[in-house]
C-alpha cells in the first residue's frame, strides 16, 4: 500500500513544448534512482478535452471533486430579463421618480402595477397572487420589494396613484408637447363588466359586444404617439362632447401659448368649432370634413376631378369657411379599394333581397302581406348599411329591386377623395405638412389597439368605483408609455420600420400610402436583422428575455449563505439589453 500511494503522488500532467505546433501534453511519473530523481512518460493526454485534462491534474492534485449538483442546490429560478427590461426602462426615463420623488410603499406597488401590465397583463387578484413571495411568477416582487402583497393593497396603491395624475400629466407634457407643437387626440369605448360603477352607460359599442355597458376614453399623444394625458368619461359620451376638457388641459394646466390640436372628422365638428375653438388666441385645429360637405363642395364645382390630373392635392378656399384652407387629396388605391368593398357589399345585399323575391313567389309558405314582406326587408337590407343604393318596390303579393345608380354613381365620384379642414396658416404648415399631422392619428388608433387587444388588455373591466375604473385607465396608460419608450430603443429587432427617413424619401406624395423602408422590408421578409438576429414582436420579445433567470442558489453544506447567480444571457438578450441602455445582469 505504501509503495502505491508513492507511485500514485508521484504523477504529474507535463505540457511539453512542440516547436510550431500545439505542445504535447503527457502523463508523466517521477521517481528516484540513487540519488537522482528521474521522470518516464505513463501516456500521451493531447488529444483529451481540456475539462478531463484538469479534473485529471485536480485529482493528482488531491483535491476532492463533487459535481455542481452535489455540491449546489437552486432554491428558485424566477424569470428576469423582461422585468429587468421593462423596469429598467421605467427607471431611465424617470417615470418613477415622476410618480413620487422618494422611494415609498405606494410608488413601488403602483411601478409594480404598471410593469405587470405590460409583462402579464391581468387582474389586480391576479397580479397579486403573482407578486406574491409563494406563487410570484417573476422576479417583480423581488426587485421592488412587494413581496406578500395583497390585492386591497393595490387598490389602496390605485388611490393614492390618482389624486397625482394631474401632476405627474403635466410633468409628461412638459417633456412631450411643447409650445408650437401638434397635439393628437382621439376617444376609444371599451365594454364594462357589472352595472354598479356611474361611469358605465350604454353607448357607440366598438367592441362588438352588445348589450354591455361601455366607458369612454379620450387619449392625448406627442406627434410621435406618446402618451401624455388620459380622461375616462361616462360611457353615452359623444365623441366631439370629450373635446373642451382636452382644450382645457392643453391652454390651463399645460400652460401651451400655441398648440395645434389635431383630430378626426366625427371630434372636430361645426359645433365643437363655434363653441369651443372661436375665440381662443394660439390655438389651431387640424380636422377633416364629412362625406355630404364634400359631395356639397363637388356640386358647386368647388372640386373638380381634373385637380387630380397631374397632382394628387389642391388647396382651396370657400365662402362657408371663411379664414380657413381646404386641402383637398385624392388617393386613387383608396378609391380602387373603396370601389371593390362597395360592388361586394352590393352584391352581398342583393343575394339577401333575392331570397326574398323568391319567397314572395314560390307556391308553398309563400311569404305575403305588405307588411311581413317590408319587415324581411327592411331587416336584411340594412345588415350592410346598402339601403341608399337601391330601389325597392313592395305590394301585398309580391316584391322586386334594383340598384340605385344614380345613387352609386354620386358616391362612387367621392371615393378616393378627402378633405382636411385647418385654421393653420401657411407659413406655419404648408399643405403637405397639414396633411401629415392629420393623418398622424394613426399613431393614437395603434395605442388604442395596444390598450385594448395586443398587448395591455384594458378591457374587461371589473371595478366597481369610478375613481378605481380611472385609476386603472390612467396605469395602463403609463405602462404605453413605458411600452412606447421601448419599442422606439428596440426597433431594429423588432419587425417596427427603424428607419423612418428612408420610408418618407421613398414616398411619392404624403397622400400616397405609407411605405415601409428597404430596411424594414428586409426584416418583414427575412425575418432577421441585418446582423443575422432573429426579428420578433415586441411581446415575443418579452417572451425571449422571460428566459435570462434569476437563481437563488445555496452551497449543501449547513448554514451556508445563499446567493443569486443569473443564467447566462444569449447574444439577442444582451443585444436588447444594450439597446435599452441597461447593465446586463451578473457582469
Amino acid at each position: 500500500i505504501y509503495q502505491f500511494i508513492l507511485y500514485y503522488v508521484s504523477m504529474y500532467i507535463a505540457n511539453v513544448p512542440n516547436r510550431s505546433s500545439p505542445p504535447a501534453i503527457l502523463l508523466r511519473q517521477s521517481y528516484r534512482q540513487g540519488k537522482k530523481v528521474k521522470s518516464r512518460t505513463l501516456a500521451n493526454i493531447t488529444h483529451w478535452p481540456k475539462e478531463k485534462i484538469e479534473n485529471l491534474r485536480r485529482v493528482l492534485r488531491g483535491d476532492t471533486l463533487v459535481s455542481p449538483s452535489d455540491a449546489f442546490e437552486i432554491r428558485r429560478s424566477l424569470p428576469h430579463g423582461h422585468v429587468l427590461a421593462v423596469l429598467g426602462t421605467l427607471r431611465r426615463v424617470g417615470l418613477d421618480r415622476l410618480i413620487y420623488s422618494r422611494p415609498s410603499p405606494e410608488r413601488n406597488l403602483t411601478v409594480a402595477m404598471i410593469v405587470a401590465r405590460v409583462i402579464e397583463p391581468e387582474s389586480k387578484l391576479a397580479t397579486s397572487r403573482g407578486l406574491n413571495d409563494e406563487t410570484a411568477l417573476s422576479s417583480l416582487a423581488e426587485e421592488l420589494d412587494v413581496v406578500s402583497v395583497t390585492e386591497d393593497e393595490l387598490y389602496e396603491a390605485m388611490d393614492w396613484l390618482l389624486p397625482r395624475q394631474q401632476r405627474l400629466e403635466d410633468a409628461l407634457a412638459s417633456r412631450h408637447l411643447s409650445g408650437g407643437t401638434i397635439a393628437l387626440y382621439d376617444v376609444t369605448s371599451t365594454y364594462f363588466e357589472g352595472v354598479t360603477c356611474p361611469l358605465a352607460r350604454f353607448g357607440h359599442d366598438r367592441d362588438g359586444k352588445k348589450g354591455k355597458l361601455q366607458i369612454v376614453i379620450g387619449l392625448l399623444c406627442s406627434p410621435g404617439g406618446c402618451p401624455v394625458a388620459i380622461e375616462v368619461f361616462p360611457g353615452n359620451t359623444g365623441d366631439p362632447k370629450t373635446l373642451a376638457s382636452q382644450i382645457q388641459k392643453l391652454r390651463e394646466r399645460f400652460g401651451l401659448k400655441y398648440v395645434i390640436m389635431v383630430g378626426d372628422r366625427g371630434m372636430i365638428t361645426e359645433a365643437r368649432l363655434r363653441e369651443d375653438f372661436k375665440g381662443l388666441e394660439g390655438l389651431e385645429w387640424i380636422t377633416a370634413l364629412r362625406a355630404p360637405a364634400i359631395d356639397k363642395l363637388l356640386k358647386e364645382d368647388a372640386i373638380q376631378l381634373s385637380f387630380f390630373d397631374e397632382r394628387d392635392l389642391a388647396a382651396i378656399t370657400h365662402p362657408d369657411y371663411p379664414g380657413e384652407r381646404l386641402i383637398v387629396c385624392r388617393n386613387p388605391i383608396l378609391a380602387d379599394e373603396r370601389a371593390r368593398k362597395r360592388e361586394e357589399l352590393l352584391q352581398a345585399t342583393e343575394r339577401k333581397l333575392e331570397k326574398i323575391r323568391q319567397a314572395t313567389r314560390r307556391k308553398r309558405n309563400r311569404l305575403s302581406g305588405k307588411d311581413n314582406i317590408g319587415l324581411r326587408v327592411g331587416r336584411d337590407i340594412g345588415k350592410y348599411k346598402m339601403r341608399k343604393h337601391f330601389r325597392i318596390e313592395i305590394t301585398d303579393d309580391s316584391f322586386d329591386f334594383e340598384r340605385d345608380t344614380e345613387s352609386i354613381a354620386e358616391e362612387k365620384a367621392l371615393d378616393g377623395i378627402y378633405v382636411i379642414r385647418t385654421s393653420v396658416k401657411t407659413e406655419i404648415l404648408n399643405d403637405q405638412q397639414a396633411v401629415s399631422a392629420y393623418k398622424g392619428l394613426s399613431v393614437v388608433e395603434r395605442a388604442f389597439r395596444s390598450f385594448k387587444t395586443v398587448d395591455l388588455k384594458i378591457r374587461p373591466i371589473h371595478h366597481h368605483l369610478e375613481d378605481r375604473v380611472r385609476a386603472h385607465a390612467f396605469i395602463c396608460m403609463l405602462a404605453y408609455h413605458v411600452e412606447w419608450h421601448m419599442r422606439q430603443a428596440l426597433a431594429p429587432i423588432l419587425f417596427d420600420d427603424d428607419d423612418k427617413a428612408s420610408a418618407e424619401e421613398l414616398r411619392r406624395s404624403v397622400v400616397a400610402p405609407a411605405r415601409r423602408s428597404p430596411q424594414a422590408e428586409a426584416k418583414a421578409h427575412n425575418k432577421v436583422t441585418e446582423y443575422g438576429l432573429p426579428v420578433h414582436s415586441f411581446q415575443t420579445r418579452l417572451k425571449d428575455l422571460a428566459t435570462l433567470t434569476k437563481n437563488h442558489m445555496r452551497a449543501k453544506i449547513p448554514g451556508a449563505p445563499e446567493f443569486i447567480q443569473y443564467a447566462t444571457p444569449t447574444t439577442l438578450q444582451k443585444h436588447a439589453l444594450n439597446l435599452l441602455n441597461l447593465p446586463i445582469p451578473g457582469t
